[in-house]
């Protein structure tokens, strides 16, 4: 039986890796922080140690086949940075992986990297996929569009009457479930893939987005452009007014906001029902 360990178990992409691999047939490790959180985990076998302490790494990766990182910092409030997690703890994952003689180190990025280097979230990012590329081990980088968890802002904006957008309003995104991007990931390190750009089935501009959300919650579509010089000034801004578990999330959304964001098609959960499933208070 193939082995993977997965970090970043118990975030919202980790739990359905754990169990996209499990449902392959697969011995699924899970890294996690804290075992109170991992209890629901589709897992195989917890390991609870410290990715940003190498010494609590040692020996938990022999013998296996793969590791898929989906570790990374999203609105966390202790005093790591970005470059602590998204780039260190990584690397110390990396390294561990090469002692161990791993098969392959699968690492969950973000698409259009490259355009959002200045954003401290995917610089620290994009530092760790340069490390990766250089190691011996082979690998496999997963670049998604969006989640549709990230999408909520919609929903909300739509409850309150009003959806806030930048103008023009046109810029494009396909963004795309958790299981379906762990199916996307598995298939991508069953073949072998360096890199796959993906996202969901549907593409969507930011004002078909603010119609479907306003659908899904019954009200009327309200959509309010803001001129687009807002959302640059608001990037400069926000790291002198706000703590970091704040503006670096917002950064990376508000960078988001002025481009497309569109990968390759995957999947077949349709963020229609998704919203609708959100509405009724249901989990997807």
């Amino acid at each position: 039986m193939k082995t993977v360990l997965v970090a970043g178990a118990t975030g919202y992409l980790g739990r359905y890796l754990c169990a996209e691999y499990a449902r392959r047939g697969w011995y699924v490790t899970a890294l996690v922080r804290s075992r109170a959180r991992a209890s629901d985990l589709t897992a195989d076998q917890l390991v609870e140690a410290e990715a940003t302490v190498p010494a609590t790494l040692q020996g938990i990766m022999e013998g296996a086949d793969l590791v898929v990182s989906a570790l990374g910092i999203t609105r966390q409030a202790d005093r790591l940075s970005y470059r602590d997690v998204d780039y260190q703890a990584n690397l110390n994952l990396l390294l561990e992986a090469e002692r161990a003689g791993v098969g392959r180190f699968a690492y969950v990025h973000v698409l259009n990297a490259d355009a959002m280097r200045h954003v401290p979230l995917v610089a620290a990012k994009a530092e760790f996929v340069q490390a990766l590329q250089a190691s011996p081990l082979p690998s496999t980088v997963i670049a998604p569009s969006g989640y549709f968890s990230d999408m909520g802002d919609f929903l909300s904006m739509a409850r309150s009457g009003r959806v806030w957008l930048f103008a023009p309003g046109t810029r494009r995104i396909n963004p795309i479930h958790g299981a379906d991007l762990a199916a996307a990931t598995a298939d991508a390190t069953d073949a072998g893939m360096a890199w796959r750009d993906v996202g969901g089935p549907d593409t969507f501009t930011h004002i078909e987005l603010a119609h479907l959300a306003a659908a899904a919650v019954g009200r009327p579509p309200r959509v309010t452009l803001l001129p687009d010089w807002l959302r640059r000034l608001t990037f400069r801004l926000l790291p002198m007014v706000s703590p970091r578990r704040i503006h670096g999330p917002a950064q990376f959304f508000l960078t988001a906001m002025g481009m497309d964001m569109v990968g390759q098609a995957c999947g077949t959960r349709r963020l229609k029902d998704h919203f609708a499933s959100s509405v009724r208070g249901e989990h997807t």
